[in-house]
């Protein structure tokens, strides 16, 4: 990979450490890797999107990051049984992706997810409340991940370049080109959605939700039911903007829950706040006392880390 990690915190900020005093490192420097999404035929490529949830690899920032190139490989993968060589070398090509996404994202450090909608601007008081999480998250010692774009994405890795943060954007290429933020300190493509989230779960401690469109539902409600099946730890699930996100509780809380479909317990999950110190209160209780921060893995020469 590249040279050794430095700490991107300012003089005076305190790592966050391990229960047993062991430092966890933050990342810093530019990572390195590449990839496309699922599109048929008959979908119009200029159609907006909206905010898919996104992430994928280049070093740089070029002007084809986040550009899909139409492969029909992926139509492919949902068309149904193929060849055997087909469908073994399309499951080496997932094996690799996700190999990638390990060696990249290895010693990051604790890391919390921030996702919302691309469409605002700096402007907009979503924003503001994006841009200043980023910074608290930055200030306490984590990594500030996002998809990578504009928009809530930027307003929060931002907000961690300000405090001199780690900041590192995960993105995959659509029909719908977009340009990277330009607050990143390293950036990772993935060809595969499913990879992604993994990616994304498995190295964060949290995810913070502000405004946003399918994409961002998308992640809130797959996240929940992880929580829900057991299949993580009580993932915190902090979503910020009360007033959009207010009607999708009273939802769940008023139908969901009297019908049976879900559990009480499950809609209380969600931490609903626009109060940055709250915010964080939450996230730093779970990352403690929950999850317990991991020691920093050391590199391996032998595999050229």
């Amino acid at each position: 990979m590249t040279n050794e990690e430095t700490d991107a915190r300012p003089d005076g900020e305190r790592p966050l450490t391990e229960p047993g005093g062991g430092r966890v490192a933050p990342v810093a420097g530019d990572l390195r890797g590449g990839d496309d999404p699922p599109c048929d035929g008959r979908r119009d490529p200029a159609r907006d999107l909206g905010d898919p949830p996104g992430g994928g690899a280049h070093d740089g920032h070029d002007a084809t990051w986040g550009k899909a190139s139409r492969s029909p490989a992926d139509e492919h993968l949902l068309a149904g049984p193929e060849s055997r060589w087909r469908e073994f070398r399309r499951a080496t090509r997932i094996f690799g992706e996700f190999i990638k996404g390990f060696r990249a994202l290895h010693f990051m450090g604790p890391a919390v997810t921030v996702f919302g909608s691309a469409r605002f601007d700096e402007s907009h008081r979503y924003y503001a409340l994006a841009r200043e999480m980023g910074r608290r998250l930055a200030r306490s010692g984590f990594t500030v991940m996002t998809g990578g774009g504009p928009g809530i994405m930027e307003a929060a890795n931002r907000g961690a370049r300000e405090e001199r943060g780690p900041s590192v954007g995960c993105n995959i290429k659509l029909p719908k080109e977009q340009a990277p933020n330009p607050y990143l300190d390293r950036f990772v493509d993935f060809h595969y959605f499913f990879v992604r989230k993994v990616m994304l779960v498995k190295y964060s401690y949290a995810f913070v939700v502000l405004p946003g469109g399918f994409g961002t539902m998308d992640e809130i409600f797959e996240t929940a039911t992880l929580v829900q099946t057991a299949k993580i730890c009580d993932f915190p699930l902090v979503l910020m903007g009360t007033d959009y996100w207010r009607p999708l509780i009273e939802f769940l809380r008023q139908r969901m829950v009297p019908e049976g479909t879900i559990a009480a317990a499950d809609v209380d999950r969600f931490v609903l706040t626009d109060d940055p110190d709250q915010a964080l209160a939450a996230i730093l209780e779970s990352a403690f006392s929950r999850f317990g921060l991991t020691r920093r893995m050391q590199r391996s020469r032998v595999l050229f880390e």
